[in-house]
């Protein structure tokens, strides 16, 4: 079990406001846990601009927890026993100091405010005094923050290695270790460097906010690498000299050269570092408050979860697979596996940076300014006046409910001090308790058996979810995260949900999300008006379920009209809303329906593992190289907003082009991101222009017959969706609308639920094109279809988008002919069969508003 180490002697300075980058030297010799005064390196650095470089000395832990009769060793040390903690404040703001110390990697720079009467330096330490760091040296060359620092090896000129720093002044400083000197700047990157990484031989790997990485050797940049959208937080080196970057755009990259190989998608905000535990392994970490697993090839093989706010950093553990992990959350996590197997406080709000000693010791730059080191060293053991200060430091911390896991608290709803005699579950579990209308926080540690206080939540008091805080889910606050269970035998989900939010916008994002129905859309929503205490919208303009945007509601009061129509925009075209004149039509708050429906969400991960799953199985001709899979990924991406850097190419044409090639049984995956990518203007105009889109036609035609795959099927419909949304596509849809129509009303008795919505979202989006043209032909085709698709046993969804075209059809440009045209088909009669007892409220309200225009 991991525990704070002693602190220093008073000899050591003091006085960092932030700690942010660390980094150990690896190839200095380390210490066993035998040997403790055997030299490891370790430099830190605050925001003022100094580093230093603090030799390892002599340091304590507390007891083990006694083992059970015949337990393993490791068993012992899991969770690893008690804190054990040394602090070393050696930056401070002075003439020689900087303001906040920053992260931990193996060597330590830091982030605050800069001053100009400030000297930035660097510091190193040589000097031991038996307990703990002391200071040797100081680096001076920047002229702003230090944000990052390592140590690079492989130059036969400099044994000891040369310590390079970057900084918010643009640049990277090169110092030679032993005698404190400046041997040259590098200069190139447009913005602050934020991350640096020894490559191989004495080569150098930086990340800067200006989006690139590059590789240097000594003082000239070798490469750039050009693709991210966003700063480049993370760089690592895999195997066979390819690089990893990780971005604020949310991608992971793999480089080779200048070449992008490979684009990891998965993290929903910024990656924030990058560990590489094998030739084919990596892990990663990032402000959605998750840690990923991927593999080289691209997959993400497992996604874990234990901060509860943004993680900064992540480090292996000398000689295992296991890491540790710090962030926002006031916490360095160990993890084991899968398993977060200890949870060490620090009394700061931010854990800026993580990193391992050789003798498995880990040190954690915090946001107070100093560098706090744990060990599972049972042999070195704090005295009891240091655990004493350091508890007390702990417990006198301040935690906001807004930054952790303990928003939404209500005092009158916790139990007292008592509640602390019943022993805990695990260790690091959290338990609140009310000391006199106080809010104190406990986190059980295992190794004592015992419950140490980690400070007191402020802004409680009295407090509700809706007035104390928000609750983080996944590195996001929330107002609420619900329980859902849509199944009484499946699993539980989180619903998160703010109070400023759409319900069935965000009904719709959490069924998307977990791939559930969309017939479950008013359940979810409902769910979330009765439980969030919101009340239901009323007519006004609110989002969309279809597409997310506003929707036209019919105001409460009266308005002025001229020839029909209503004063007042449109929310979806921005021009006047045109109703017929019949004093008995009513607007409807879901229609005339002015844009296309179209089918926006992917998992991109999912597709490209499929693809790769299905590449080894088809004719080897057939077989998509890794280059053109990854012509796919881009193109994918591109499509689904993720990045924005680059248009589609003929390259990305050509994959698409051979992934729709593949046999009947095996094509859906191409045709998945054909469905996404042809709302972009070039892939539309490419499959959708006169020379091409005839062909292009035949080929969703064929692969939609009744007899055909239903994923072909479904997919095909949904591609026809979303090809309305540009106008190539739209003009081929409307000049061969016979054709597609007669497909369609081949594939109206599907049981299908997913194919019976596509189907009716075509029929909605044909009624959209149609009501901006005055074709009675035109009109009895679509009713026609809606009069068909009525008789069949559609899901509600499927019979709510079907009533909405009609609407359209009976309330748009066209009315009074469609509306004639209804009458004459009796669709009336067939719209007053509809059993909307039971179904979602909007298909009720929906056949209410119809009934009201269609005169019996």
């Amino acid at each position: 079990m991991y525990g704070p180490l002693e602190r220093p002697s008073d000899g050591v300075p003091r006085g960092h406001r932030q700690l942010g980058a660390l980094w150990v030297d690896s190839n200095a010799r380390s210490a066993p846990t035998s040997e403790p005064d055997a030299p490891s390196r370790l430099v830190g650095g605050g925001g003022g601009g100094c580093l230093l470089v603090l030799p390892y000395a002599q340091v304590c832990s507390l007891p083990q927890p006694r083992r059970r009769v015949g337990a393993q060793r490791s068993q012992a040390l899991l969770p690893l026993a008690g804190l054990s903690v040394r602090q070393v404040r050696a930056h401070r703001r002075t003439a020689t100091g900087h303001g906040r110390a920053g992260g931990i990697e193996t060597a330590a720079s830091g982030r605050g405010e800069s001053s100009s009467t400030l000297t930035h330096a660097l510091r190193a330490s040589g000097k031991r005094d038996g307990v703990g760091f002391s200071e040797a040296r100081s680096f001076f060359g920047h002229r702003g923050f230090v944000s990052c620092v390592c140590i690079i090896y492989g130059d036969p000129l400099y044994a000891e290695g040369l310590l390079a720093t970057g900084g918010h002044d643009n640049t990277v400083c090169v110092f030679d270790i032993e005698t404190s000197s400046l041997l040259y700047r590098l200069e190139g990157h447009r913005d602050t460097i934020c991350c640096l990484r020894s490559g191989s031989s004495g080569t150098l790997i930086t990340g800067s906010w200006d989006s690139t990485a590059r590789v240097w050797h000594q003082n000239q940049c070798l490469e750039e690498m050009q693709g991210h959208n966003a700063a480049v937080w993370a760089v690592a080196m895999a195997n066979k000299g390819a690089v990893l970057t990780g971005s604020a755009d949310k991608t992971i990259r793999l480089w080779n050269a200048t070449r992008c190989k490979q684009v990891f998608t998965g993290h929903e905000d910024c990656v924030r570092s990058l560990a590489v535990c094998s030739d084919v392994e990596f892990l990663s970490c990032g402000n959605d408050a998750s840690v990923r697993r991927w593999q080289l090839s691209g997959d993400c093989v497992s996604v874990y979860y234990a901060h509860t706010n943004f993680i900064y950093s992540i480090c292996l553990l000398p000689g295992t697979q296991d890491f540790v992990t710090s962030g926002e959350d006031r916490s360095v996590r160990v993890w084991r596996g899968s398993q977060c197997v200890q949870t060490l406080r620090v009394p700061a709000q931010s854990a800026w940076s993580v990193c391992a000693l050789p003798n498995r010791d880990i040190a954690v730059g915090c946001s107070d300014g100093t560098i706090r080191i744990f060990t599972e060293d049972s042999s070195r053991v704090a005295s009891v006046e240091l655990r004493t200060e350091f508890e007390s430091e702990l417990a006198s911390s301040n935690i906001d409910p807004k930054s952790s896991e303990l928003g939404g608290i209500s005092t009158a709803d916790l139990p007292g001090r008592d509640h602390l005699e019943e022993p805990g579950t695990k260790d690091g579990q959290t338990r609140l308790v009310n000391d006199g209308g106080q809010v104190e926080a406990y986190q059980w540690s295992g190794a004592e058996s015992r419950w140490l206080k980690i400070g007191d939540v402020v802004g409680s008091s009295g407090g509700t979810q809706a007035t104390s805080g928000k609750v983080l889910f996944e590195g996001k606050e929330y107002d609420f995260v619900f329980t859902v269970n849509l199944d009484d035998h499946g699993t539980p989900l989180k619903l998160p949900y703010n109070k400023d939010e759409d319900p069935w916008h965000a009904a719709k994002t959490f069924l998307q999300k977990h791939d559930l129905d969309l017939l479950y859309l008013d359940q979810v929503a409902e769910f979330i008006l009765q439980h969030a205490g919101s009340t239901k919208h009323k007519l006004t303009p609110i989002s969309d379920p279809f597409t997310g945007e506003s929707r036209y509601m019919a105001s409460s009061g009266t308005s002025d009209t001229v020839e029909g129509v209503r004063n007042g925009r449109d929310p979806f075209t921005g021009s006047e809303t045109y109703w017929t004149s019949s004093p008995n039509s009513t607007p409807s708050q879901f229609f005339p329906q002015r844009e296309m429906v179209t089918f926006d969400s992917g998992n991109i991960t999912t597709i490209l593992a499929k693809f790769r799953e299905l590449n080894s199985q088809i004719p080897e001709n057939q077989r998509l190289q890794m280059e053109t899979l990854m012509q796919l990924q881009i193109l994918a991406e591109y499509a689904i907003g993720a990045t924005g850097s680059e248009e589609p190419t003929l390259d990305h044409l050509d994959a698409l082009d051979r992934a729709l090639h593949w046999p009947e049984e095996t094509v859906f995956p191409g045709l998945d991101i054909l469905r996404l990518a042809v709302r972009l203007p070039a892939i539309n105009q490419h499959f959708c222009r006169a020379c091409s889109g005839p062909s292009f036609l035949a080929q969703l035609v064929q692969l939609a017959r009744p007899d055909g795959h239903p994923a072909n099927q479904m997919l095909c419909l949904r591609t026809l969706c979303n090809a309305f949304s540009q106008t190539a596509g739209w003009e081929l849809l409307m000049s061969h609308r016979d054709d597609v129509m007669k497909m369609t009303l081949k594939l109206i008795g599907s049981e299908n639920k997913n194919l019976q919505v596509a189907l009716a979202t075509l029929i909605l989006n044909f009624s959209v094109a149609a009501s901006t043209k005055l074709d009675a032909d035109f009109f009895a085709q679509l009713l026609s279809a809606v009069s068909t698709a009525l008789e069949c046993r559609l899901s509600p969804e499927a019979v709510f988008r079907v009533l909405v075209a009609m609407g359209t059809l009976v309330s748009g440009h066209g009315g009074v002919t469609a509306l004639s045209l209804a009458q004459s088909l009796g669709l009336r009669a067939q719209i007053e069969a509809i059993e909307a007892a039971g179904h979602p409220p909007k298909l009720q309200q929906c056949k209410r508003d119809l009934l009201r225009i269609l005169l019996p």
